[in-house]
C-alpha cells in the first residue's frame, strides 16, 4: 500500500479525506495533527479516536508550540508585525510551522504522498503546497476536496453512506485557537458591514476592575509578568489568561488573500496585541530613529512574506538576523493597565532608555549644547532649502 501522511484536524474536510483516501484510493493513511497551542489533551485524544475509526493506520500528535515560538512568533514580536496595522497573523503563522512539521514526519516514515483538506478558495492551500513542494518535491500532494470541488453536503453524504454518522452540524462560528491568537469566522465576516456579536468571541468579559501588569522584556523577548519569570511560551499563555478576562484584543481584519480576493476575519488576540504594543513602546525608548524606521520596513515585509507562505525563502533568515541584532538593548519593564475591552501603555523603565535627562529634556533647557550651537546647526540644516528657493524662486 502507498504510504500517505494526512494533515488531520478532526473536522469534516479532513475526516472525509481519511475515509476516502483509505477506502477508495487504497492509501495507508497516517493522520497527523500539529499542536501550535490550540489543542487540549482531551481534544487530541478525541481526534486520535476519530482518525483511527475513519480508517487511518496510525495517528500522531506533534507538539510544536515551542517550535512555533522559536521559528516564527519571536520574530513577529521583534518586528512588531501587524498585517494592515491590525492582525497579528494568528492563523497564517501557525500554518507555516504545521506544514513543516507534517512534511518532516512524512520524510521520517518514508511516505510517498501528503494530503490536506484545503479547498481551492483560500490561503491555506498555497501555504501547505509551497512548503511541501520546497521541502519534499519528491512527495506527491493529494487534495481531494480541492480537486473534486466537493461541497459540504457531498462530504457528509459520502461519510454517512460509509457508516460515519458523527454530528456534522456546522457551527455558527468557526474558531481556530492557537498560541498567537484565535480567529473567528461567521456569516457576518462574509459581509463588509456587519460586526461579529460579542457572543461569537471565545472569551467573555469577566473582570471589570482595572489592573496594572508589569511586562519584563530581555533582548526583545517577554520573560516575566509582575516579576515572575518563566519561558516565553508560558509567559504568553499567562498573559492571555489574565487579559482575555477583560475581553481585550477583539477586532476584524480586512485583507488581501494570496489568490487575489479580499477577505474578512474576526480575531481575539489579547496577549499578542498587548505584547506587540508594549514591545514597540520599549523600542521607542531604546532604539535610534533609523533603527525604528528600518525595522518597520523589514517587519512589514517579513509579515507579508510569512502570510503568503514564503517562509522558506532565504531572505527570511536575513531579516531574522537583522531583527535579532536590533534587540540587543530592548530590555526593561513596560507597565500596562488593563480595562474592559481595552488596554493602555503607561510607561517603561529601562537601563537603555535614550530619554536620558543628562543631555536635556525635549522642550526644556538643554545641557549638552549652547544657544549658538543650536543656531549654527539650524542654519546649516536649512541650506538645501535656501539653495532650492534661490534657484527656483518658488515653493510649489
Amino acid at each position: 500500500m502507498k504510504k500517505l501522511v494526512l494533515a488531520y484536524s478532526g473536522g469534516l474536510d479532513t475526516s472525509y479525506c481519511a475515509k476516502y483516501l483509505s477506502k477508495e484510493e487504497g492509501f495507508q493513511v497516517h493522520a497527523v495533527s500539529v499542536n501550535t497551542g490550540g489543542f487540549s489533551a482531551e481534544e487530541i485524544q478525541e481526534i486520535e479516536q476519530k482518525a483511527l475509526a475513519l480508517g487511518a493506520t496510525s495517528y500522531t500528535s506533534i507538539d510544536a508550540v515551542s517550535n512555533f515560538y522559536e521559528k516564527v512568533v519571536k520574530y513577529l514580536i521583534f518586528g512588531n508585525v501587524l498585517r494592515n496595522n491590525t492582525y497579528p497573523l494568528s492563523v497564517s503563522a501557525e500554518r507555516i510551522v504545521q506544514a513543516m512539521e507534517i512534511v518532516s514526519h512524512a520524510k521520517k516514515i518514508g511516505a510517498t504522498h501528503i494530503a490536506h483538506g484545503s479547498t481551492g478558495a483560500g490561503n491555506d492551500q498555497v501555504r501547505f503546497d509551497m512548503i511541501f513542494q520546497i521541502m519534499a518535491p519528491e512527495i506527491e500532494i493529494i487534495t481531494p476536496i480541492r480537486d473534486n470541488k466537493l461541497s459540504r453536503e457531498a462530504e457528509i453524504d459520502y461519510l454517512q453512506k460509509n457508516g460515519v454518522d458523527y454530528s456534522w452540524e456546522k457551527a455558527k462560528y468557526s474558531v481556530n485557537r492557537g498560541l498567537w491568537g484565535t480567529s473567528v469566522g461567521g456569516e457576518e465576516t462574509l459581509t463588509s458591514n456587519l460586526p461579529l456579536p460579542d457572543s461569537a468571541y471565545p472569551s467573555q468579559l469577566q473582570e471589570k476592575e482595572p489592573k496594572q501588569v508589569k511586562l519584563t522584556f530581555e533582548k526583545g523577548e517577554l520573560i516575566a509578568i509582575d516579576g515572575e519569570k518563566d519561558t516565553p511560551v508560558a509567559t504568553i499563555e499567562k498573559l492571555e489568561a489574565i487579559a482575555s478576562k477583560y475581553a481585550i484584543g477583539r477586532d476584524i481584519h480586512v485583507g488581501d488573500t494570496i489568490i487575489g480576493i479580499k477577505g474578512r476575519v474576526g480575531f481575539e488576540a489579547s496577549a499578542p496585541l498587548i505584547i506587540i504594543k508594549a514591545h514597540h513602546l520599549l523600542e521607542k525608548h531604546t532604539l535610534s530613529k533609523w533603527q525604528q524606521y528600518q525595522k518597520e520596513q523589514l517587519g512589514n515585509f517579513y509579515g507579508m512574506l510569512l502570510h503568503e507562505g514564503n517562509y522558506l525563502d532565504e531572505v527570511m533568515r536575513n531579516i531574522e538576523a537583522f531583527l535579532t541584532d536590533t534587540q540587543k538593548n530592548v530590555s526593561g519593564d513596560v507597565f500596562v493597565s488593563l480595562y474592559p475591552f481595552q488596554f493602555r501603555l503607561d510607561g517603561i523603565d529601562s537601563p537603555h532608555d535614550l530619554m536620558n535627562a543628562s543631555f536635556g529634556s525635549y522642550g526644556e533647557m538643554n545641557k549638552g549644547w549652547t544657544a549658538d550651537d543650536a543656531k549654527g546647526f539650524i542654519k546649516i540644516l536649512s541650506n538645501s532649502g535656501k539653495i532650492a528657493t534661490h534657484v527656483n524662486q518658488n515653493h510649489d
